[in-house]
């Protein structure tokens, strides 16, 4: 048997799950050491991104309103050109750092379309490369993210402290 290690997966099954809104809280820690904990790339007066916990690729990333809201007719017209805004410097940053073939960018809404998180909006950013659906997701329902999340925050931050 062959092993794969995804040590991020322990935290979240061992984390307190208290009906809490990550997409809330973690834009609002006051510290660099905690937001880089919360993998909070961005938070602005309106608009945050996010590294997607458990991503589909390396570079997963969640854009949403910092006010918690469901729908997308909830919007703003601020919050509306900001969260564009944002996903147009968010795929410029994917692409500098990663060199990404495509993207996949979404919005679930609702439980019947896919939403996790159904009460709090936001975008999914996933970069993609030809050949990243390779047999091991077809055949063993496995997806191997081949760098850790903080390396890959890493990466990604100085693209963040330019907005």
């Amino acid at each position: 048997m062959n092993n794969l290690w995804a040590p991020w997966r322990g935290e979240y099954i061992n984390a307190k799950k208290d009906g809490a809104c990550f997409l809330c809280d973690a834009p609002q820690k006051r510290s660099s050491e905690e937001l880089k904990t919360e993998l909070v790339l961005f938070k602005g007066a309106v608009t945050s991104v996010i590294m997607n916990k458990f991503p589909y690729n390396s570079g997963h990333l969640l854009i949403s309103p910092v006010r918690h809201i469901a729908k997308i007719e909830e919007l703003t017209p601020e919050e509306s050109i900001d969260l564009f805004r944002i996903l147009r410097h968010t795929t410029a940053a994917i692409t500098m750092a990663f060199n990404p073939e495509g993207f996949n960018i979404g919005i679930n809404l609702g439980r019947a379309a896919g939403a996790g998180i159904e009460e709090h909006m936001h975008m999914h950013v996933v970069p993609r490369w030809n050949g990243d659906s390779n047999f091991m997701p077809l055949l063993t329902e496995v997806k191997v993210i081949p760098e850790h999340l903080q390396e890959t925050f890493e990466k990604l931050k100085p693209f963040f402290e330019r907005i």
